[in-house]
């Protein structure tokens, strides 16, 4: 646990400046894609989510993650994340079409990243080893964020892989003593059943097993079953603080 604090402390204290050039490009991303909706706001997108997560595969994790272990693996995950949205920059399979249901989650979403260092702050936690908003965990409900509010087309693909480190980040809650990631865990168990289930409403020819009248209850029983963990997770980490 000391490690990963003081490889996050290392990080913040070495790289703030550029984490503030990071935080306003995303921010100026965002309001051109909502506001000027088209291909020319999506390509931008797509670029800040690529130099994003490169910046996170190589400068958080391979650099100032060294000390970690597996932070080789971490720097591989999200290497495989943005060669995904490079991929997606060349087909231009996600269009980033607005979609008007579920916006109020999506927005909730694109916020969290902001209130990872204000809960650091009210933990008693002081800068650098404090979370922030350009940090793996944070860059995955942003993006969630973004797919949430524009998901008339996503790549599924991207979905699982966020979803997964999402669920990662349970683990982490307890053995690094980072309640943080409760933000992001509690958020994307109902992202992940609406990204899923619109997904499967919208292509109802499609055959499944088990068939798609019934996949709705079963993906509310897999993200109530997760809750379950995530909220028995969060009454141990708290009995221990």
């Amino acid at each position: 646990m000391e490690i990963f604090w003081k490889t996050i402390g290392l990080y913040n204290s070495s790289t703030w400046v550029y984490q503030i050039f990071i935080i306003i490009a995303g921010i100026l991303s965002t309001i051109f894609l909502i506001k000027k909706n088209g291909r020319r706001s999506a390509i931008a997108m797509k670029l800040f989510l690529i130099v994003l997560y490169l910046w996170i595969s190589v400068v958080y994790f391979y650099i100032y993650c060294e000390e970690r272990n597996y932070n080789e693996l971490m720097s591989l995950f999200w290497g495989v994340l943005a060669a995904t949205w490079i991929c997606d920059l060349i087909i231009g399979y996600t269009t980033f079409e607005r979609s008007s249901s579920h916006s109020k989650l999506a927005y909730l979403l694109l916020i969290m990243p902001f209130l990872y260092p204000v809960t650091s702050l009210l933990q008693g936690k002081s800068f650098p080893e404090i979370t922030s908003p350009v940090m793996p965990c944070s860059a995955v409900v942003f993006t969630l964020g973004i797919l949430q509010l524009f998901s008339k087309k996503i790549n599924l693909f991207l979905i699982l892989l966020l979803c997964h480190w999402s669920l990662i980040g349970l683990s982490k809650t307890y053995f690094f003593n980072i309640p943080e990631d409760f933000l992001m865990a509690g958020t994307t168990i109902p992202a992940i059943y609406l990204f899923f289930k619109q997904y499967f409403l919208s292509n109802p020819l499609t055959v499944t097993k088990p068939q798609i009248k019934y996949m709705d209850w079963m993906l509310i029983g897999i993200c109530t079953a997760v809750g379950a963990i995530l909220i028995a997770a969060l009454i141990i980490t708290l009995s221990q603080s």
